[in-house]
C-alpha cells in the first residue's frame, strides 16, 4: 500500500504548484506568513527485521522516540515550504517479530538478530493544504487536512545488543556495538551512513490560538539503503569477520549454526528498509507587521 501512493503523494505538491501558480500572483505578500514549531514523534521501522515489509509489520512496542524542529513559509492560499530538522531512534529485534501468524517465526528465531539505529535527518517538504486560505494568518480556517512531499539527507549509526546465541570470548554481554566498521556480510567496503530518502505523507492542523497551531502527522520515509538495520544479504564465511564483534554479529549471534551457513540469506537486498515518523507538532506563528505610513 505503501509503494501503491508514494508516487502519487510526492508529484502532487508539485503539480498543484503549477496549477496555482497564476493564482499566486493575487495572494498578497503580507499574507505568507512563517511559523517555526516544536515536534514530539514517534519513529517506527520496516525492513528485513519485521514481519512484513508493509503496515502489517509495525510493532508499536518497537516505536522509539524523538524530536523535531520546524520552519515554515506560506506562499499561496494552499501551498507552504517546510523545512525540518529532527533526530530520533529506529529499533528491531527477531525476537520481538515472531507471532503465531509469521511462516517465518522459526528462521526469526534461529537468525536472533537485533539493532538500534539512531538517525539525525534534515528535511524540506513542499505542504499542500486541502482547504484553502485567501486570508492572513489572523483569518486561517480552524481545521486543514494537509498531504507532504519532498527530500531528506540522513545520517544513521546501527547498533547491536550482545545477548544470545555464541558470545566470543573478549565481549561483554548485554552492551551495544557499532555495527557498521564490523562489515557482517563480508563486504569489501561498508555502506555509507549518510543517506538520501523521500519524505511523504499527511495530516491535520488545528488552530489552538491566534499565533498557535497544533499538527498531527504522519510521514513515510522512502530510503535509498538496505543497511538500517546492518542485514540485507547473505552470511558469509566466518574468515572474512576479523574480530570479535564482527563473528558475533555477523555469524555467532544465530542459534543454529546451519542457518549461517556462507551464501544462507541473511536479509532481502531486493528491497530497501523504511521508517515512519508519526508526530504532533506546536506551531508558533511569526507575527507579519505592516508598514501603514508612505513616505512622500
Amino acid at each position: 500500500m505503501i509503494k501503491r501512493y508514494s508516487t502519487f503523494l510526492l508529484a502532487l505538491p508539485f503539480l498543484t504548484l503549477a496549477a496555482s501558480s497564476l493564482q499566486a500572483q493575487n495572494y498578497s505578500k503580507h499574507d505568507r506568513y512563517r511559523s517555526v514549531g516544536v515536534s514530539l514523534n514517534g519513529l517506527s521501522y520496516f525492513g528485513d527485521i519485521t514481519p512484513e515489509r508493509g503496515m502489517g509489520g509495525l510493532r508499536l512496542g518497537s516505536t522509539r522516540p524523538g524530536i523535531a524542529l520546524t520552519a515554515t513559509q506560506r506562499f499561496t492560499e494552499r501551498i507552504s515550504a517546510r523545512v525540518a530538522f529532527s533526530y530520533g531512534r529506529i529499533k528491531g529485534q527477531d525476537v520481538k517479530a515472531i507471532d503465531d501468524h509469521d511462516a517465518n517465526a522459526q528462521m526469526r528465531y534461529a537468525r536472533n538478530i537485533n539493532f538500534r539505529n539512531d538517525i539525525t535527518e534534515l528535511s524540506a517538504t513542499g505542504v499542500f493544504d486541502l482547504v484553502e486560505n485567501w486570508e492572513d494568518y489572523l483569518r486561517r480556517p480552524d481545521f486543514v487536512p494537509y498531504v507532504f512531499a519532498g527530500v531528506a539527507v540522513f545520517h544513521h549509526n546501527p547498533k547491536g545488543f550482545i545477548e544470545g546465541g555464541t558470545v566470543p570470548e573478549g565481549l561483554i554481554e548485554r552492551t551495544y556495538v557499532a555495527l557498521q566498521p564490523l562489515r557482517t556480510e563480508g563486504q569489501s567496503a561498508g555502506y555509507s551512513r549518510t543517506q538520501f530518502a523521500l519524505p511523504f505523507g499527511g495530516g491535520v492542523r488545528y488552530r489552538i490560538t491566534k499565533e498557535m497551531d497544533v499538527s498531527l502527522e504522519v510521514g513515510w520515509r522512502k530510503t535509498f539503503t538496505d543497511y538500517l538495520d546492518d542485514v540485507s544479504g547473505t552470511y558469509t564465511d566466518v574468515s572474512k569477520l576479523t574480530s570479535p564483534e564482527a563473528l558475533y554479529f555477523g555469524h555467532d549471534v544465530t542459534r543454529d549454526d546451519s542457518k549461517a551457513m556462507p551464501g544462507q540469506a541473511r536479509g532481502n537486498s531486493q528491497r530497501h528498509d523504511w521508517y515512519m515518523v508519526t508526530g504532533v507538532t506546536v506551531q508558533y506563528i511569526v507575527p507579519q507587521f505592516r508598514n501603514t505610513f508612505k513616505l512622500r
